[in-house]
């Protein structure tokens, strides 16, 4: 089991120099990895949860932390795809992959927020057939020498995307989801699966079966696939949620994950109110965060 732990980029404590603070204590306590989220902007008329109200760029925020650590790896946990073209974002995390020294692990999702797709122009149609043609788009600009694509959604003519990334044949793209067919796309098409924030832990065995199915229908081996879950942690307060309670309790909750087919958690403090609110107070937040970076280290 690998332990990640959440990057400073939703609420008060999302500063420069608490990502650089954050990333490189992370980096010393021995966490894995680091990871980012994806929030646009959200909708006026309907109250958000905390943490979506001031959120930082994902690959930015990761951008910035690469550039103050050597060997933590750096995940984002989703980039909706259907708000940018493929080409675009495989230039983007090839960018990353370079300069990280080949750190990155690219988290993709299909979006979900209606203004969202609205202000990116963005299409809410047939979203699981676009992601299989863009994951296609992404490994053709990243392995081959002349890239060419035409399919239905996206076309790249012959064409040479350079540099390569530092990764061969590329990032590993984690495929996020909740539905049935956003499971089985990663089990067809990914490199692993990333658990959303809402996600019942309590019962992520399921999923994880149906994804190492569809790999082996696919004739994949279904034991290479990553399954990395986001854990929203509650420590101080105990719940049904298996990352709750006592820093014993949060341990031994991710040990019991792992028995669920869980090969990676990342603790996530940024849907911790007392910490990712814009309201929070900055003192408390980082005192929080800190207290909780160090008990849970690895």
């Amino acid at each position: 089991m690998r332990i990640g732990f959440g990057l400073p980029v939703a609420g008060v404590w999302a500063t420069p120099e608490n990502v650089v603070r954050f990333a490189q204590r992370a980096e010393a306590l021995g966490y894995g990895s680091l990871w980012t989220f994806q929030r646009l902007l959200v909708d006026a008329g309907e109250p958000p949860p905390p943490n979506y109200r001031s959120v930082l760029d994902p690959l930015l925020a990761l951008t910035f932390a690469a550039a103050h650590t050597t060997r933590i790896r750096l995940g984002v946990a989703v980039i909706n795809l259907p708000f940018l073209s493929p080409a675009y974002l495989a230039k983007q995390a090839t960018t990353l992959d370079v300069l990280s020294a080949g750190r990155l692990d690219l988290g993709l999702g299909t979006g979900h927020s209606e203004s969202e797709f609205v202000a990116t122009g963005g299409s809410m149609e047939r979203r699981g057939a676009r992601a299989d043609e863009y994951i296609q788009v992404l490994r053709t600009l990243w392995t081959d020498e002349v890239s060419a694509f035409r399919g239905e959604f996206y076309t790249v003519p012959p064409s040479r995307m350079d540099p390569r990334p530092v990764q061969r044949p590329g990032p590993q793209i984690l495929v996020g989801g909740s539905a049935k067919a956003a499971l089985r796309r990663a089990g067809r098409l990914g490199d692993g699966w990333v658990s959303r924030s809402a996600t019942d832990l309590s019962s992520i065995a399921g999923d994880v079966a149906i994804v190492r199915e569809a790999a082996a229908e696919a004739g994949r081996d279904p034991a290479a696939l990553r399954v990395v879950s986001r854990g929203v942690v509650r420590l101080g307060e105990k719940t049904d949620a298996p990352l709750s309670g006592t820093p014993e309790q949060v341990r031994a909750g991710t040990e019991w994950l792992a028995s669920q087919g869980v090969t990676e958690v990342f603790y996530d403090l940024n849907w911790d109110p007392r910490i990712g609110s814009p309201d929070a107070d900055p003192v408390e937040a980082v005192e929080r965060a800190e207290e909780i970076l160090e008990t849970l280290a690895p």
